[in-house]
């Protein structure tokens, strides 16, 4: 069961590893373009169609006709990826129980977005999860973990990419764990105390992904980078008589000290853009304006004359 591209690994490895893969769930097809009249396949539908799996796509969980549907296909185990809240009708139907991968090292970072939060709060390592369902989001019996390091130039994708690849191999060892009666869980409350600081992940919305550059350089990084390149993170350029909104994607710490406004803009004689903030500067390296694409700070200055007295707030 799963959406995007991060549980199509998964799904590969399970079908490529000989596993009998007797169904997938996913999304509805969605409404796309100027009109809303093309439906879209979502990644995980397009890899089971190519592989004749069996596919549902109920609009709604607990719908009787899915149950009897999903009941039909006699899974033994179901692998759950990258999917929405599960209904308990849905995950005690398999005899070995139903499973979900999660991309950090439970207990920390229960929620949507482990690998953004992970990253904007300047973690050097992560790692996924599998665990069996319960009542409670992210919270059942852990099966297995594995880590892995973040460097301090990776951002989002790259470490989304690192951990697709992990949390494939994971699955697979989790399913044979399971297969094999040899399964042993492990309660997430035994691996934290009173002082253990716990650390969430919520949902990713516009509001909460703006720059605020009176933060400390580091922090301000790390925001960037856990957020690139999705959703971005984003800032407003004030200039004489315009008001821009600017997406960045790539930064680099430039450690000093100066008297400048957090905000303020310096223009370098090598076309660097450099923000004033606490503790040194932040260096644009890749951006993008709005209803523009993606560019390089070089092509951004070739293109958009920035006046004195331009800052981002």
């Amino acid at each position: 069961m799963g959406t995007p591209d991060f549980a199509v690994e998964s799904l590969r490895a399970l079908v490529e590893g000989g596993y009998n893969v007797v169904g997938v769930v996913t999304t509805p097809d969605r409404p796309i373009g100027k009109h809303q009249s093309v439906l879209s396949e979502c990644p995980v539908k397009k890899y089971a169609r190519e592989k004749d799996i069996p596919t549902l796509q109920p609009e709604k969980l607990k719908d009787t006709a899915f149950l009897e549907q999903l009941a039909e296909l006699k899974a033994d185990i179901q692998v759950v990826v990258a999917f929405r809240m599960l209904p308990e009708a849905v995950w005690v139907m398999p005899r070995f129980g139903t499973f979900n991968l999660h991309a950090s090292l439970l207990p920390q970072y229960r929620g949507a977005a482990p690998i953004n939060h992970a990253i904007m709060a300047g973690d050097t390592e992560t790692g996924v999860t599998t665990f069996f369902l319960n009542h409670e989001i992210d919270r059942g019996e852990i099966i297995l973990r594995r880590r892995i390091s973040i460097s301090d130039t990776d951002d989002a994708g790259a470490l989304h990419d690192a951990l697709m690849k992990l949390g494939a191999e994971l699955v697979l060892e989790t399913v044979d764990c399971i297969g094999s009666g040899k399964v042993g869980t492990i309660p997430q409350e035994t691996l934290y105390d009173a002082a253990t600081v716990l650390r969430t992940a919520p949902k990713l919305y516009t509001e909460n992904c703006r720059i605020d550059w009176t933060m400390p350089m580091k922090e301000i990084y790390n925001f960037i980078r856990g957020l690139s390149p999705y959703p971005a993170a984003w800032t407003e350029l004030i200039s004489p008589g315009e008001n821009r909104v600017l997406k960045i994607y790539q930064t680099e710490k430039v450690p000093g000290v100066h008297t400048f406004t957090a905000g303020t803009l310096i223009i370098g004689k090598r076309n660097n853009i450099d923000v004033a903030v606490d503790g040194g500067y932040i260096r644009l390296q890749s951006l993008q304006m709005a209803g523009r694409k993606r560019m390089n700070v070089t092509d951004f200055l070739n293109g958009f004359r920035l006046e004195q007295d331009s800052r981002l707030t």
